[in-house]
């Protein structure tokens, strides 16, 4: 099972044994998860613009979970940062960092929705916007940053890759399978549950978007300097 860090670790990590795109055959991309950009309710901004507004009259006074340097979680808010030119302050967690959110020990998070719905849905967090390109089916009333961010996109993936060399009558027959599981009703709930939507690809096109994604992400960490714990 590859997945987003997946492609982040093939630039955030230096001493690999081994190349994630050489190494690897893909096979069929499984869901893509939004992330959703939340905030304590005591945060004064309702919106994106708004908060945008102030955290530019507030430069580096806002604090920002991430799940670690170089996790999607974190990788999400350098994207926001890099695009729309405000300074958070990135502060790294080992563990969860929900309780700080609401206890307001940190005022924002990039987490994933799967993490935090049934907080929004109690109303313990604020969410302002959703990091996919589009609305999550989840949270229809939740614009997407990229309504106010053009270009924003921030999606936790996975799929299934196989062996560099696996011949490609058994990466056809897996894909085969996987897509027919893609379709099943009860598959397709399961993953809205939790804010997931089932992405299939032909295995070349899975190849392009590990691809860019892995360029995307090793961009942002490369600017920043960002290396391993």
């Amino acid at each position: 099972m590859a997945t987003s860090t997946s492609a982040i670790n093939a630039t955030l990590f230096s001493n690999l044994k081994f190349n994630f795109l050489r190494d690897t055959t893909p096979v069929a991309s499984i869901a893509r998860t939004p992330l959703v950009m939340a905030v304590n309710p005591s945060f004064p901004a309702q919106a994106v613009p708004e908060f945008t507004a102030y955290a530019k009259a507030n430069p580096s006074k806002i604090n920002m979970a991430t799940a670690g340097i170089g996790s999607s979680v974190h990788l999400a808010g350098e994207l926001f940062m890099t695009m729309t030119g405000v300074q958070l302050v990135p502060v790294h967690y080992r563990t969860s960092y929900v309780p700080d959110v609401l206890a307001g020990q940190v005022q924002l998070v990039f987490a994933p929705l799967a993490t935090v719905i049934e907080q929004i849905r109690a109303g313990k967090v604020r969410a302002l916007a959703v990091t996919s390109g589009t609305r999550s089916q989840t949270l229809p009333d939740v614009p997407a940053i990229s309504e106010f961010v053009p270009g924003y996109e921030a999606s936790v993936w996975n799929g299934l890759v196989a062996p560099r060399d696996t011949p490609i009558e058994i990466v056809g027959k897996l894909h085969k399978e996987i897509d027919a599981a893609l379709a099943n009703p009860e598959i397709v709930a399961r993953f809205a549950s939790v804010g997931s939507v089932p992405t299939p690809m032909t295995p070349t096109d899975f190849g392009k978007f590990i691809a860019e994604d892995t360029e995307k992400w090793g961009k942002v960490i490369r600017v920043n300097n960002f290396k391993a714990d």
